[in-house]
C-alpha cells in the first residue's frame, strides 16, 4: 500500500498540469504558406553559403526556416527566413537582434 501512495500522488499531479498543443518556439513566425510552394532547405544552405555564412544547421520553426550559423562579419547567429522567398526575416546573436525585417 506505501507503494502505491506515491504512484497515485505522481498520477493526480501530471492530472493538474494543463497541456497544450505543441507550438514553435522561434522568436518569429510565417504567415502559413502551402509547403508545396516552399523552396528546399538545401537550397536556402546554398544560398547563405554564397554569400558568405557557414550554415551549421536548419530546421522549420514557426513555419519559417531556422538556420543556425555564422555570418559572413564572424557573428555566431540564429536566423529566420521566409520559406517561400528566402528573404531573411529574423537575425539574433545571443539574445541581442541585429536584424528585424519590419513587420515580423
Amino acid at each position: 500500500m506505501r507503494n502505491l501512495l506515491p504512484l497515485a500522488l505522481a498520477g493526480a499531479i501530471i492530472a493538474l498540469v494543463p497541456t497544450s498543443p505543441a507550438s514553435a518556439t522561434g522568436a518569429i513566425k510565417c504567415k502559413p504558406t502551402p509547403q508545396a510552394s516552399w523552396k528546399s532547405q538545401d537550397v536556402l544552405k546554398a544560398k547563405l553559403v554564397k554569400e558568405g555564412w557557414t550554415v551549421r544547421k536548419s530546421k522549420v520553426d514557426g513555419g519559417c526556416y531556422e538556420v543556425y550559423g555564422t555570418t559572413p562579419e564572424g557573428d555566431r547567429v540564429e536566423a529566420y527566413f521566409h520559406p517561400v522567398t528566402l528573404e531573411k526575416l529574423y537575425v539574433a546573436r545571443r539574445g541581442e537582434v541585429l536584424f528585424r525585417k519590419q513587420g515580423y
